[in-house]
């Protein structure tokens, strides 16, 4: 059974697709060191690489979309979870057996 697209989920699916770049991880300052080190997760594993002084600005930007678009992919996710819900509570209303009459 397909469910119809609100308003919200509709909004959140345009602004997810207007984030253009990501990264995920992080950016960690090397101790004492004006260099950075982008620490990220891969197959089970921490991956570390070294971020170039000129790079750092334009990374924090893609972290922060990622960031973003996993916020959004909750919210739609929450949105998606309510209208199940209300569907199913729907259902099971329409669907209870009738007292027999006495």
């Amino acid at each position: 059974m397909s469910m119809k697209s609100t308003k919200t989920m509709k909004r959140l699916l345009e602004r997810m697709a207007a984030v253009e770049r990501m990264e995920r991880g992080k950016l960690c300052r090397m101790g004492g060191r004006p260099h950075y080190n982008h620490q990220t997760w891969h197959n089970g594993k921490n991956v570390v690489r070294y971020v170039p002084r000129g790079a750092v600005e334009e990374l924090k930007k893609d972290i922060a979309g990622y960031q973003l678009f996993m916020k959004l992919a909750e919210q739609y996710a929450d949105e998606v979870i309510k209208q199940t819900r209300r569907e199913r509570e729907k259902k099971t209303k329409h669907n209870k057996p009738r007292r027999p009459e006495s």
